[in-house]
């Protein structure tokens, strides 16, 4: 299969950068948010929107990592925080492509637990090719893919990109 690079090192450090922004402008009277990003990739992206995040705003970024079992996502879900720091914040659920919509919508309904301010959900690459009814808040860039195509994101220092196959 030939590979196509949907997004370069730099396109992908603008698009962080944009939806940073955007996070910013969503919850710019919140004290502290919550990056919930999905292991391992979403994880990435949360702390690249982290760092992003705080050298524009004033913002406490607490980043949480959410594992998940993507091929049974109906299992146990675990946290790198306790439920009691999140509950009542802002949460950002941050995730690198949005396929199926089966893992956010099951990280989703974990957060769902405890009492929000607000919830909203990002992704560097939406596929527009969703099983299920879940929204992205915040994305880098909407890619219309068959169900035969691979979305990849490889982040590496000063060499990430987004590929497709």
């Amino acid at each position: 299969m030939s590979q196509n690079i949907i997004l370069t090192n730099q396109e992908i450090e603008h698009k962080i950068k944009r939806i940073a922004y955007q996070i910013y402008e969503t919850f710019v009277e919140e004290e502290s948010i919550v990056l919930a990003g999905i292991a391992s990739n979403g994880y990435v992206l949360a702390e690249k929107l982290a760092v992003s995040l705080q050298s524009i705003s004033p913002i406490k970024v607490i980043l949480c990592e959410v594992k998940i079992d993507k091929t049974n996502p109906n299992s146990t879900i675990h946290t790198s925080i306790s439920n009691d720091i999140y509950q009542n914040k802002g949460i950002v659920l941050v995730d690198d492509v949005l396929n199926s919509g089966s893992t956010l919508m099951y990280g989703v309904k974990h957060f769902l637990d405890v009492p929000l301010k607000k919830f909203k959900t990002a992704v560097l690459v939406d596929r527009n090719h969703k099983k299920y009814p879940i929204k992205v808040d915040f994305k880098g860039i909407s890619l219309s893919t068959s169900s035969h195509e691979h979305v990849s994101v490889v982040f590496e220092d000063n060499n990430s990109f987004a590929e497709l196959s």
